[in-house]
């Protein structure tokens, strides 16, 4: 009778040491520092060093010479408890609302426009743009100007057909409305060429079958177009509410640092507390406050946009 013996098993060959990727990975994440070691100084010394060094004044007292003083909490109670602080936010809080809507809804209109524009777009959109690529300080010039009751065109023109123009920059009724119509004429080819853009990448395929399925041209409108633009209209409005928080330029040429409480914004207190009186602690708190109020604002809209935001596959 004859036994069965098992073949040796082959002997395992040990695999040598991977050290190549690990060493290639090595070199390429020495190569990304050095190619981003510019970009991360100027992050530090202009962005984070700025950014911890009004931290630190927000909870001191310091006046710009000597040395600074802790002071707790008290720079941000004191910016909460003052009237004129309070009128600043009040007037920024209704420039947004007035600018943001107008600013959006009008360029997405004039992106419809033109659409249909043919060999004219681009001459449209050069003269769209070019208020935006114009210097905020070139701006407010001519809108002082056009603000004017008793040199401005627009106010003789209306004169003559029986209506008297209010003089805008004086009356507390119309001085942010006027801030936002300068902050609107001047936004407005940004934002058209970010919604023609986004026009441009709605696929053909999406209208051709709400043609099909027997749609008119405005509930095209309403159930195809707007929503595959939500991602466009989410940025836009994100970037818009933290630009209309931050106006200054147009208050400070218009008014200088005479400004009235019914023409003052945060940004504009903001510079007036830390230049003009010298109260650099308050300053940076009334700043960190502005910041935060920012940052909320935008997880919000993160936040919401899961409900009414499509992305197109």
């Amino acid at each position: 009778m004859s036994t069965l013996t098992a073949a040796p098993a082959p002997e395992r060959v040990a695999e040598p040491p991977r050290r190549g990727p690990s060493r290639r990975r090595r070199k390429d994440t020495i190569a990304a520092l050095v190619f981003l070691s510019p970009q991360l100084v100027g992050l530090a010394a202009f962005m984070v060093g700025p950014l911890v060094f009004a931290l630190v004044l927000a909870f001191s007292n310091w006046d710009g010479f000597g040395a600074a003083t802790f002071a707790g909490f008290a720079n941000f109670s004191e910016v909460l408890s003052n009237p004129r602080i309070q009128r600043s936010v009040v007037n920024t809080v209704w420039f947004t609302v007035l600018q943001v809507p107008g600013l959006m809804i009008s360029s997405f209109v004039f992106a419809l426009l033109m659409q249909k524009a043919g060999k004219m777009t681009s001459a449209y959109r050069l003269c769209f743009v070019a208020p935006v690529v114009t210097s905020s300080v070139a701006v407010a010039a001519i809108w002082l100007w056009l603000f004017n009751p008793e040199i401005s065109p627009v106010s003789s023109a209306l004169r003559s057909i029986g209506i008297q123009a209010p003089d805008w920059l004086q009356d507390p009724n119309f001085v942010i409305p006027a801030f936002a119509i300068v902050s609107i004429w001047q936004g407005l080819g940004y934002q058209l060429v970010m919604f023609m853009a986004g026009l441009q990448s709605i696929g053909s395929s999406y209208l051709e079958a709400a043609e099909l399925d027997g749609c008119t041209g405005w509930q095209k409108l309403v159930h195809v177009t707007i929503p595959l633009l939500s991602p466009t209209i989410l940025f836009l409005s994100i970037t818009s509410i933290i630009g209309s928080f931050q106006i200054f330029d147009y208050i400070y040429v218009f008014m200088d640092s005479n400004a009235p409480e019914a023409a003052r914004t945060i940004v504009y207190e903001i510079v007036q507390i830390a230049f003009r009186e010298f109260n650099f602690g308050q300053a940076s708190a009334l700043a960190f406050l502005l910041l935060l109020s920012l940052l909320g604002v935008t997880a919000l809209q993160l936040a919401a946009q899961k409900r009414w935001v499509h992305y197109a596959e």
